[in-house]
C-alpha cells in the first residue's frame, strides 16, 4: 500500500496517538512535546498550538508526522519543523518526502527561513536535513538531557528560503510549488 501524506485533522488523532505511543523509549527521549498525552495531539489535531501538522498515512496508519511551526513575534518569518518517522519506515525516502512537505508549506506559507533541531548523534537526521539545504547555526553542548540522565548536544539548522530558492530546484521543489523552471 502506499503512503499518503495529509493535512492532520481530527480523523487522524487517535492513529497518530497510536503512532507516538508505539516509538521506543529512546525516540521519545529527543521529542520535545508530550506526544504520548492524548490531550495534547487531539488538540494538534482541533487546529491547536498553531501552525501545520502532516502525517503520512498507509492505510490507517501513520508511519510519520511533520509540522511546520511559526515563532513568535519578531520571529514570525522563522518556521520550526518537527519530523518523527516509524523505524520501521526509516530509510524508505519518508522522512525526505516529509521534509520536503515542510519547505514546500514553508514557502506556500511566506516563512522566510525554517529551522530544526537535531541531537548531534542523529546522523541520518542530519544529513537528511543538509541533504536538503539546511545548513548549521549553532551547537548548543550538554542541552538535551536523555531518559538516562545523559548529557546530548544539540545541532540548530537553518534553511534560509529566500536565499536559496535556486537550491531548491535541485529538490524539485519549485515543481511542487507548481512555479515554470528554466
Amino acid at each position: 500500500m502506499s503512503v499518503e501524506v495529509v493535512e492532520l485533522g481530527p480523523a487522524h488523532a487517535e492513529a497518530l496517538l497510536r503512532f507516538f505511543g508505539s516509538l521506543p523509549e529512546g525516540d521519545l527521549t529527543f521529542i520535545e512535546e508530550e506526544v504520548t498525552d492524548p490531550a495534547v495531539v487531539r488538540s494538534w489535531a482541533d487546529g491547536a498550538g498553531g501552525g501545520r501538522r502532516f502525517v503520512a498515512m498507509d492505510g490507517d496508519e501513520v508511519a510519520g508526522y511533520v509540522a511546520v511551526r511559526p515563532l513568535p513575534g519578531w520571529s514570525a518569518h522563522v518556521g520550526e519543523v518537527r519530523l518523527v518517522v516509524s523505524p520501521t519506515r526509516r530509510g524508505s525516502g519518508l522522512g525526505r518526502g516529509l521534509a520536503r512537505q515542510a519547505l514546500v508549506t514553508a514557502v506556500g506559507d511566506g516563512l522566510a527561513k525554517l529551522v530544526v533541531e537535531v541531537v548531534a548523534e542523529q546522523g541520518a537526521a542530519l544529513a537528511l536535513f543538509t541533504d536538503l539545504g539546511f545548513t548549521g547555526e549553532a551547537l548548543l553542548r550538554d542541552h538535551v538531557r536523555d531518559r538516562e540522565g545523559n548529557l546530548r548536544d544539540l545541532m540548530v539548522l537553518a534553511h534560509h528560503v529566500d536565499e536559496t530558492w535556486a537550491g531548491m530546484a535541485t529538490v524539485g521543489l519549485p515543481e511542487a510549488l507548481g512555479e515554470d523552471v528554466d
